[in-house]
């Protein structure tokens, strides 16, 4: 096999998210699939920050122009990122996931859904093993008892309300799924992408179609009632994307029911509760928890708190009004970093060492670095990062 993807997936594994060897190599044969050489070549010498085509031209030693229609090309085939700004299109190396394999769904085939499949268990213990948690579960749109009061950044429609547009997609995992012979019985399209910048989402991902926030509410509403659970980034600020899961397809849920990754997924601050005495004892929301934490005892059912996630799936169609969801115990409640960068400083320290981790991000994160350093109690600025 060509030495370009051994030198992608190297740069790949470099990053926060990790794209672990495996003894098949697996790894590398969906690189092949995904990647012409030449593109796994100029990927690989490219960096996890967005630049100009005349300075990645400059590292690579590539003409200015061939240079920018090959990344343009790369782009539009989901192989590479690409951020508008002024001045002209930047690029950027991203990640397997969350960002290379979510581009590949217009090209998704039988060949890469069983690829992938393959790697999963060691792609996701390499995702779930390493604080900060890759995402992070947000209650559904529902009353919430209070305190402490619901934070924005547990508020899913507080997350929407800081959009500026916003793009609806067909769900990847679904279509995996349903390339392997295994369809879903929930709505396809279901991945909330979202940008804080009126005019972002015009054409970028090229999937999917631009809608306005008032459907994008109605979709959640629609999502919740279906029995999917709301995941996005798990940061405070800018989380760009929600996506509505279900356990039988979807990454992040099978992440923690399926691959044993504690910390692909992490579970919200809240904690479903049942009022015993306002039970019917129907079942519904056995048959809707996405963990199995809800289970059916004589004359009501009952919660384990160990399992239950905090997504409140099973509060929407409570025919009885017996469950809830309230705060867990301070001692249990999770903060997240607060903003993508921050998390990508926290994470690769966590892989490879606060300095490790600087030295990967250049110039432009020593700020972040200092933010993330100073806002650690005194005395515990060396080892891990906070979770």
């Amino acid at each position: 096999m060509d030495d370009a993807y051994r030198r992608l997936a190297a740069a790949l594994d470099a990053l926060p998210h990790g794209f672990p060897a495996t003894e098949s190599g697996v790894e590398l044969r969906i690189l092949e699939h995904i990647f012409a050489p030449d593109e796994a070549e100029l990927a690989a010498a490219m960096l996890p920050v967005p630049e100009r085509v005349e300075a990645i031209a400059r590292r690579t030693g590539r003409p200015v122009e061939a240079l920018r229609g090959q990344l343009e090309e790369m782009a539009a085939k989901g192989q590479v990122l690409a951020v508008p700004r002024p001045g002209g299109m930047r690029y950027a190396l991203v990640p397997f996931v969350i960002g290379i394999y979510e581009f590949q769904l217009p090209r998704m085939d039988r060949e890469l859904a069983e690829l992938v499949e393959e790697y999963f268990p060691a792609l996701m213990k390499s995702l779930g093993g390493h604080r900060p948690g890759m995402a992070r579960v947000v209650p559904v749109g529902v009353h919430i008892d209070a305190p402490p009061a619901v934070l924005p950044y547990e508020s899913v429609r507080s997350i929407l309300d800081d959009g500026g547009s916003f793009r609806v997609m067909p769900c990847i995992c679904r279509k995996e799924q349903a390339t392997l012979g295994s369809p879903c019985s929930h709505t396809p399209e279901t991945c909330l992408a979202i940008s804080p910048d009126p005019a972002g989402l015009q054409d970028f991902p090229a999937c999917g179609r631009r809608i306005e926030r008032e459907e994008a509410l109605a979709l959640l509403d629609r999502f919740e009632q279906e029995g999917l659970v709301h995941c996005t980034y798990n940061v405070r600020t800018g989380p760009m994307f929600i996506c509505n899961c279900c356990p039988c397809c979807c990454g992040f849920l099978r992440g923690i029911t399926e691959f044993e990754a504690p910390n692909f997924l992490i579970r919200s601050n809240w904690v479903a509760e049942v009022e015993a005495g306002e039970c019917l004892a129907c079942g519904t929301c056995v048959e809707r928890c996405p963990t199995g934490a809800i289970v059916a005892r004589d004359d009501a059912v009952a919660v384990t708190d160990e399992r239950c996630i905090g997504c409140g799936v099973c509060v929407v169609t409570c025919a009885g009004g017996a469950l809830r969801l309230a705060a867990r115990p301070e001692a249990e409640r999770t903060t997240p970093p607060q903003t993508v960068a921050g998390w990508a400083l926290q994470r690769a320290a966590a892989r490879k060492g606060w300095l490790r981790a600087a030295a990967q991000f250049g110039g432009i994160a020593a700020k972040a670095v200092w933010s993330e350093l100073s806002a650690r109690p005194r005395g515990s600025r060396t080892g891990a990062p906070p979770p």
